[in-house]
């Protein structure tokens, strides 16, 4: 049964996603500061057409108990002559208009000089002829909005019974609000197109920013991408900035290096140890081939040569193993050991090794942490190649100080000695120095140098031709009271 296969999942890239917050966020941001401003706005436009209405009752309310008929001199004496003269005299505010009334009739307009009429709004002035009807309330403030505009406006009574008159009127002040908030309205428009302007100009420099430092990443994708089991030699460009995606950018590039070294060193391993068993497997097959089965001299001899050659691979294989471990971080387990007591087990372990005249020259005299076993295989490792490459009776020596927070094992021979060229690569895997006919696997000084760096220290030699050599395992270690006193002890063993 065919199964068509899922559609895959759209999800946007980091960049994007990256700039959507960004612009989110900016957004957010005007949003609040425009909305908050605007807000301030409209109601300091609604305070101040209340502080008009307001101011514009108080000077109408001064002006009847206090004003004087301009005619007579005296009090006005009629509620209709005190509105007309409200009218003539008041100067309203710039979207304010007046209007008055007597005995309940729109009676009185404002002067011609007045910008706002409110007399041309039919739908405002049916609206306070029925409020003026409506004998209720005094000072009254109100809204409505009409077909032209808004309105806020405020009625001041005046009652005959005040004036001692037979009369009555009402004094009729109003705003144009959306007059007023027009400004604040258009400021807000100005603003939003602007905060538009400024999300654009946000969105194309955060998309271009974005881009610049999210490249390695990109780069990195790329980089994957290419790298196979046999070619792991790209990298990520490094654009030699100190943030974190540099950062990044360093700490992959190192991985890659150490995957590279890892993969070329198992693929030299590999070559190597393909190469060095060939040798013995070929030597077996031939020998097999040409061994009568008939005659038991020739039967035995290959038995022999065979378990030999068996024998060399079996060693072959267990120095292997050995530096196949080296790249595990428990290769070496260091304990807190007497760096004293280790030298003395050495040099009891290595006068075994073969006739020569061994000495033991100096001994450390302080506490370590060092891995017990492995510094053990490593120094008898030296032992034994100081015999390999020495004559019999010979001497050798060994010795042991610990200086400035290093403490150093070494072995020193009188043998054939290491040529200048070969000493640059006797501790790589199956090399072995030009001069002399010695066997060997060519591996023990490669796992002395991987014991070494497993400690985090490193193996040095001195060599004269012909006059011995001094292979030495310096490593850093933590101590108290350190140091080394000269000690001479030897024998054969």
């Amino acid at each position: 049964m065919d199964f068509a296969p899922a559609p895959r999942r759209w999800r946007a890239s980091v960049r994007a996603r990256v700039l959507g917050a960004v612009l989110g966020l900016t957004a957010l941001g005007i949003l609040v500061a425009g909305g908050a401003a605007h807000l301030a706005n409209r109601e300091r436009a609604d305070r101040t057409v209340e502080e008009v209405l307001a101011r514009s009752v108080e000077e109408f309310n001064r002006l009847a108990t206090d004003g004087e008929d301009p005619e007579t001199g005296e009090p006005f004496a009629s509620a209709s002559r005190l509105v007309y003269i409200a009218l003539q005299r008041m100067v309203p505010a710039s979207n304010e208009g007046m209007i008055g009334y007597v005995d309940g009739k729109h009676r009185w307009d404002a002067p011609v000089t007045v910008a706002v009429r409110l007399e041309a709004d039919a739908e405002l002035v049916a609206h306070l002829d029925a409020y003026v009807a409506d004998p209720t309330g005094r000072n009254r403030s109100q809204r409505i909005t009409t077909a032209t505009t808004t309105w806020a406006y405020a009625v001041v009574p005046v009652s005959g019974a005040e004036l001692a008159t037979q009369d009555s009127g009402m004094f009729v002040a109003a705003v144009d609000v959306d007059a007023v908030v027009a400004p604040v309205v258009e400021t807000f428009r100005t603003f939003v197109l602007y905060a538009l302007g400024v999300l654009v100009l946000v969105g194309v420099v955060g998309w271009l920013v974005a881009g610049r430092l999210l490249a390695p990443l990109a780069s990195l994708r790329r980089t994957a991408q290419r790298i196979s089991d046999s070619d792991l030699s790209g990298r990520i460009e490094d654009t030699g900035g100190d943030d974190d995606v540099s950062e990044l950018t360093h700490t992959v590039n190192a991985m890659l290096d150490r995957l590279e070294q890892a993969f070329s060193s198992q693929r030299e391993l590999l070559d190597d140890v393909s190469h060095e068993l060939r040798t013995p497997l070929t030597v077996l097959r031939g020998h097999l081939e040409l061994m009568d089965a008939t005659d038991a001299g020739d039967v035995t001899a290959t038995r022999e040569l065979a378990l030999d050659e068996i024998d060399r691979m079996g060693r072959l294989v267990d120095d292997l193993t050995t530096l196949a471990k080296a790249q595990r971080p428990d290769f070496v387990m260091p304990t807190e050991e007497d760096l004293g007591l280790l030298t003395d087990d050495v040099f009891d372990k290595a006068r075994s090794l073969g006739p020569r005249a061994w000495s033991l020259v100096a001994r450390a005299d302080a506490e370590g942490e060092v891995d017990r076993q492995r510094i053990t295989q490593a120094w008898l490792q030296l032992a034994a190649n100081a015999v390999k490459f020495s004559e019999e009776g010979s001497a050798i020596r060994l010795g042991s100080s610990v200086s400035d927070g290093v403490y150093r094992a070494w072995v020193t021979d009188e043998g054939q000695g290491i040529s200048p060229e070969d000493l640059a690569r006797i501790f790589d895997r199956f090399e072995r120095a030009s001069s002399g006919q010695i066997e060997g696997s060519g591996l023990g000084l490669a796992i002395v140098s991987a014991i070494a760096a497993a400690h985090g220290g490193r193996v040095d030699v001195t060599s004269e031709l012909g006059a011995g050599s001094t292979f030495a395992i310096e490593i850093p270690v933590h101590v108290g009271d350190a140091g080394s006193h000269d000690v001479e002890a030897g024998g054969a063993p």
